[in-house]
């Protein structure tokens, strides 16, 4: 079974098209929040992921401050800005389909959560420290996570398996895990690695196979549809450079 996962779509729908496209032929999809926040096409972009087959999403922390769940003053004031204009913009049945959202989800021995598995809305895991401290907050081989918006893998190592390591992952080399690990895709809507193409992982469960990819879309009519939609300008430069 041919696995599709997603992350961090924050409502770039040219970006999300993109990657539906240049995936292939999938099975399922796992998609692990903040769909929303950002982008200028938050309700198309729910609804596109919505009808994906076999979906299985967990709630990002965009997705659960339009909801109320998380206080806006969190956040920093673009995103802050963001928020307020989607609460005008986001459909009544998109926002009780994010409110249907878990926070965390286990399936086929693998952990899914938007932060990290210790704190599945909020927590970034962006190192060595913080990524031990939450090995012990997962039962699965692996967990997958977003938010950061950078790919990578944290994989235990040692002969007692305690001190974890990182590495970042090649694009397009199929490759397999031998400890436990929390494994980040990268950002479909907003990648902030300095690579502008948006980014996913697809799974493979029948040879435990990972594989990483990026993909190339329409930045500047993002770009224009942010701007247009009288969202922050910061949202729609940081594309062009993938920060």
């Amino acid at each position: 079974m041919r696995i599709l996962i997603i992350s961090d779509v924050h409502a770039n729908l040219p970006a999300l098209d993109a990657v539906l496209e240049h995936a292939g032929e999938y099975d399922r999809v796992w998609c692990l929040g903040d769909i929303v926040g950002y982008g200028p096409d938050p309700n198309e972009c729910i609804d596109r992921i919505a009808d994906l087959p076999g979906l299985m999403c967990v709630k990002g922390n965009h997705d659960a401050a339009i909801l109320g769940e998380i206080d806006i003053k969190t956040f920093n004031e673009e995103a802050r800005n963001s928020i307020y204009w989607l609460e005008h913009r986001l459909g009544p049945s998109q926002k009780e389909w994010l409110a249907n959202l878990p926070e965390r989800l286990v399936i086929d021995g693998v952990t899914l959560a938007h932060g990290s598995p210790r704190n599945p809305v909020w927590e970034y895991i962006l190192d060595l420290s913080t990524a031990r401290a939450n090995m012990k907050h997962f039962d699965t081989p692996v967990c997958l996570v977003g938010h950061t918006h950078v790919a990578g893998v944290f994989q235990m190592s040692g002969e007692n398996s305690l001190v974890p390591r990182h590495f970042f992952i090649v694009e397009n080399e199929p490759f397999s895990f031998e400890k436990k690990c929390i494994v980040n895709p990268g950002s479909v809507g907003q990648p902030r690695d300095r690579d502008p193409r948006a980014a996913y992982m697809v799974y493979d469960d029948d040879s435990l196979k990972w594989s990483y990819h990026r993909v190339a879309y329409d930045i500047a009519r993002v770009q224009e549809r942010i701007l247009s939609a009288g969202l922050p300008r910061f949202h729609a430069n940081r594309l062009a450079g993938g920060w």
